[in-house]
């Protein structure tokens, strides 16, 4: 994780820390905020630029739309035709999706999916076959 934060020439801790810890505390990954606040108003004090860089940060915080990002691999199945159906339902099972096909004398399949579920895909796979389904990693996806 990295991580930083200025005060921009606010007394130090006033800006940066409040806005971080706002930040921080939102549970959201690769998140970045800049706040700008216009001088030649009322004098805020420390506890004053706290309250208003934190809190304009939580008020945003409040109003993104957040995306959740799913970090995911490729494998090659080879496989007999007679395992197919049974692969296919356990590529369901554990939502991977098919990114190629090549049906020759074996089946070879290209898959897709999230990387917490490699190990549980490769071993269901490879007992559901008697250990006659061969599965490796995609070099380069």
């Amino acid at each position: 994780m990295m991580w930083g934060f200025s005060d921009d020439g606010e007394p130090s801790g006033t800006a940066g820390k409040p806005i971080l810890a706002q930040l921080s505390g939102s549970g959201i990954g690769e998140l970045t905020a800049v706040v700008t606040r216009y001088s030649g108003g009322i004098k805020l004090g420390t506890g004053g630029l706290v309250k208003a860089y934190g809190g304009g940060v939580q008020q945003a915080l409040k109003l993104i739309q957040t995306i959740e990002k799913k970090i995911t691999t490729q494998l090659r199945l080879e496989l007999d035709y007679a395992f197919v159906s049974i692969a296919q339902a356990e590529l369901s099972r554990f939502e991977a999706v098919e990114v190629e096909s090549h049906y020759t004398d074996k089946v070879i399949l290209i898959v897709e999916l999230e990387v917490n579920h490699v190990d549980a895909l490769t071993q269901s796979i490879i007992n559901k076959s008697g250990a006659k389904a061969m599965v490796s990693p995609v070099e380069n996806n």
